[in-house]
């Protein structure tokens, strides 16, 4: 299964996939370099469709349980000062996202849309300690009565050059539905209250709208 927004460039992909596969094998003649050029015109073929993989998750619904956005490694645990929308400190647990991971976006909790806001920026390493605030991002902030308001973010690195985000204010969501995707390799942050305890840990692997973040 593969995300919606894959669809355009898995096409075009094909196409020239496709196309490539047949001017190699008319045109060249030596066997070993016609095997090599062809066999990496469908690499990257499957590299592209790996990408936009959209894989199914089961979420299980808790409004106490903060679940991770996105799959990818743990790079950040730390008390920050949160300027966009808290104005004050909050606990940032950031997940890198490699290109070859999901990069399927999920709400990592249920509730009402009260923030999603757009900035563009610049283009920093994902594991920058300014690309929070300075590279090309999102902001969404979902609440309910139970963990209050948490705030995401998407943040796009040096490769990624497009988010999108779904999520509009003051529509209800669904914990571990799909908020967005960001095409290429990237990060989230997401924010939560200063004393949270966390089930996750630094460097640990997570899965999106699956792996339990935090239980508040």
């Amino acid at each position: 299964m593969f995300h919606k927004e894959g669809y355009t460039i898995i096409i075009v992909t094909f196409i020239i996939a496709a196309i490539s596969a047949v001017l190699v094998n008319t045109f060249v003649t030596i066997p070993w370099l016609r095997i090599a050029l062809i066999s990496a015109v469908f690499m990257f073929l499957i590299l592209i469709l790996q990408f936009f993989r959209n894989p199914k998750r089961v979420t299980v619904l808790d409004e106490g349980s903060v679940v991770s956005p996105v799959d990818g490694k743990v790079v950040v645990i730390e008390e920050v000062q949160e300027k966009e929308f808290f104005n004050d400190k909050r606990l940032q647990v950031s997940i890198f996202m490699s290109p070859l991971n999901v990069h399927v976006t999920r709400h990592p909790i249920g509730g009402r849309v009260k923030l999603s806001k757009y900035h563009p920026g610049k283009y920093l390493v994902a594991w920058h300690p300014k690309a929070s605030e300075e590279n090309e991002r999102t902001t969404v902030v979902v609440e309910n009565n139970n963990v209050g308001p948490i705030l995401y973010r998407q943040i796009a690195g040096a490769l990624a050059k497009r988010i999108v985000n779904y999520a509009k204010e003051n529509e209800q969501v669904i914990q571990g539905s799909d908020s967005g995707f960001i095409k290429f390799g990237s990060r989230v942050d997401v924010f939560l209250p200063v004393g949270t305890k966390l089930d996750v840990e630094l460097n640990q692997k997570v899965r999106g709208g699956e792996t339990i973040i935090a239980r508040i």
